[in-house]
């Protein structure tokens, strides 16, 4: 029984609005920005560095331990030596988060690697989700509020998990098998958590009738 639904997005395409109602509605845990929160705690950085770094390749990390090791930083930081941080241990907080929130199922997971860290459990089901670069953007402006700020990250989020992914799993980002489906947001969120619901359900239900 699929206990565990994991979404994975383009940046902007709308998970975690999806991912949280789709848990209310099942009454399900619900893991989305606690997770950087848990990483950053984890690497002794601030939360909205990691968030920053979260899924980017080395330059991006090193360039925060580079301005903790110049010294030109804000007091109430880690010291430096606490907050040493290549990717490669980015990659293995990622695993043991994301592990950590698997053993609270039933429960929504959105990203940060997910489908590539729990791809054999038999008890996930997993989604991506996308969208028109348009419908991206206007996400993106509305949270931030700054329009070039919305569309840097539009263009640039998703080719740094690209690289990430393929630099630390050997994956094509997004790989395709690790999906049992995905889904346009363009057609409303509404739409798009029914359509992931009834998904879920008839997975769940084929399982069951398999065991009859």
């Amino acid at each position: 029984m699929k206990q565990i639904l994991l979404i994975d997005q383009e940046y902007g395409s709308g998970a975690s609005t999806i991912g949280e109602s789709i848990a209310k509605r099942l009454n399900w845990n619900f893991f989305d920005q606690d997770l950087t929160a848990e990483i950053a705690r984890l690497a002794r950085i601030p939360v909205e560095d990691c968030q920053r770094r979260l899924e980017r390749n080395d330059p991006f990390v090193h360039r925060l331990i580079n301005v903790l090791w110049r010294g030109s930083f804000d007091r109430n930081l880690p010291s430096p030596d606490l907050a040493i941080l290549d990717s490669k241990r980015l990659a293995l907080l990622l695993k043991q988060v994301i592990e950590r929130a698997a053993g609270k199922k039933p429960c929504v997971i959105i990203g940060r690697g997910a489908p590539y860290f729990l791809r054999d459990r038999a008890d996930t089901l997993c989604v991506f989700l996308y969208a028109s670069r348009e419908l991206k953007f206007r996400r993106a402006r509305k949270r931030f509020g700054n329009e070039a700020e919305a569309i840097h990250l539009v263009d640039t989020i998703d080719e740094d998990r690209r690289k990430f992914v393929k630099h630390h799993y050997g994956h094509d980002w997004p790989n395709r098998q690790f999906f049992q489906a995905m889904f346009n947001t363009g057609i409303g969120d509404n739409n798009t958590v029914e359509a992931i619901l009834q998904l879920l359900n008839a997975v769940n239900r084929n399982e069951e009738e398999a065991k009859t």
